[in-house]
């Protein structure tokens, strides 16, 4: 209750301004010390108004950089995320920690940039006219001039071992393959061509190019089976290791921050014989990132959709695999299967209301080309390990990967060309709020009939 009160709150300030919090460190003590449950509702209240006044303080933040739109400034930032393409030599940034006209801003910065050689990590300088930000950007610059790039050293080290990886992995996988072994593999969808990512965009498909929990869910997954027998320790440190090294190969996006944060928690839990009710995770990982970034509950899709997602995995899916089935223990296949379908169905009213648009041959393709997913994984770093240690073998050892990952893409473009692989749909909020209280209902029905316990799901 304190972290949705919280996130509550943070939300809530978009039309609320409150400042000043030292009258409420007393009963906010006091909720902590005494959890009862009677003290639910106090404890959401005051959480609430800590969100709140946590929240205008950074939308007062932003309030102060409002005042230089329209203006021409100057920006410093360093690029958070890999560098988009737009057009020919435009490319799409995102800085964080940031400054306009040597003052600091909050949240980060979106802007289009004539440039080549620009990398994430890198510390640039641009010029421009500012416009008002959406989501999490505070600010928006088109067309910006840029100035400088500053490359630390030894700089965004995850970002260069992912490259030099990549590179080897081309050795032996030819394109545009490559590209999404690499996407699977490491999150990078910045090189994939636009056809093939409009391909996967209609057919609902971008998901498994953007680094996610999935991915890491894989790689701990993968950790546990291999040490668990051996060592429970090993087991934890590895699967910290892969979680630590994913997050830094493929940088602290909203998707990726929430899915370290849950998969170190549930991995804790775990080692430590513990369990952790879904909803309380759920809750708990919102206020983290929250509480790192405020803006993220104002507007940011991939946070939106990261939770969604979640909410989908976590608690829809156990539910519907219950329900029709009365396992709670199904295999491997059928678990991806159902994961799959349940993140579908909570996530697709969110898609379709930012992008006006709905695919229709989402689940049909996700069911044919996610169950092999892991497995391409697994193919395409064989490749590039073979690839590094025995040039020679390079061609031969990417066969199986090239194989996999062309029929993907071949089955992707095909449902993608079918005239009603999507349609036009953009639904109210009012439909919103309509389909998610019918999921919640249905979900509600789900577990009275089947009295499943949620907590006994762990995504470890």
């Amino acid at each position: 209750m304190l972290s949705v009160g919280f996130v509550t709150g943070v939300w809530a300030a978009q039309f609320i301004q409150l400042f000043g919090l030292s009258w409420l460190v007393f009963p906010a003590i006091l909720v902590i010390g005494l959890a009862r449950r009677w003290l639910f509702l106090p404890a959401y209240v005051v959480a609430a108004v800590v969100g709140v006044s946590y929240g205008s303080l950074e939308k007062s933040r932003v309030a102060e950089v409002n005042g230089f739109v329209g203006r021409t400034v100057q920006i410093t930032g360093t690029i958070r995320e890999d560098v988009g393409t737009i057009s020919g030599k435009k490319k799409s940034l995102q800085l964080s920690n940031w400054q306009v006209n040597t003052r600091a801003g909050p949240g980060n910065v979106w802007l289009s940039v004539s440039g080549q050689d620009i990398k994430r990590g890198d510390r640039v300088t641009v010029a421009g006219v500012a416009g008002h930000g959406f989501g999490s950007f505070a600010l928006v610059l088109q067309n910006a001039r840029l100035i400088s790039i500053e490359r630390p050293f030894p700089g965004d080290v995850g970002r260069i071992v992912r490259d030099w990886f990549a590179a080897v992995v081309r050795r032996g996988i030819a394109e545009p393959a490559a590209s999404l072994g690499i996407g699977f593999l490491t999150g990078q969808k910045s090189t994939m061509p636009a056809d093939i990512a409009e391909s996967l965009r209609i057919a609902g498909l971008s998901h498994i190019i953007v680094a996610s929990g999935y991915n890491l869910t894989i790689l701990v997954r993968l950790a546990r089976r291999l040490f668990v027998n051996k060592s429970k320790h090993l087991s934890m440190t590895t699967a910290f290791i892969m979680i630590f090294s994913f997050v830094m190969i493929t940088g602290l996006s909203p998707s990726m921050t929430r899915a370290g944060i849950v998969s170190s928690l549930s991995l804790l839990t775990w080692a430590y014989g513990r369990t952790i009710h879904p909803f309380v995770l759920l809750s708990l990982v919102a206020a983290i990132t929250v509480l790192i970034q405020p803006s993220y509950v104002w507007g940011d899709l991939g946070w939106q959709l990261s939770f969604a997602a979640f909410f989908g995995v976590m608690v829809v899916g156990p539910l519907l695999q219950k329900f029709f089935f009365d396992d709670e223990s199904p295999g491997a296949i059928r678990q991806i299967l159902g994961e799959t379908i349940a993140a579908h169905i909570v996530t697709v009213p969110i898609v379709a209301l930012s992008f006006g648009a709905m695919s229709q041959v989402a689940i049909f393709a996700n069911l044919s080309i996610v169950p092999f997913v892991p497995l391409a994984m697994l193919l395409t770093f064989l490749s590039g390990v073979v690839s590094l240690i025995l040039p020679p073998l390079a061609n031969l050892a990417g066969l199986p990967a090239q194989w996999l990952l062309q029929s993907m893409i071949e089955v992707a473009t095909k449902l993608a060309a079918l005239p009603w692989s999507q349609t036009n749909w953009a639904p109210t909020v009012v439909a919103l709020l309509i389909y998610y209280s019918l999921l919640v209902v249905a979900c509600y029905v789900m577990w009275r009939t089947t009295q499943h316990r949620l907590v006994d799901y762990q995504i470890i």
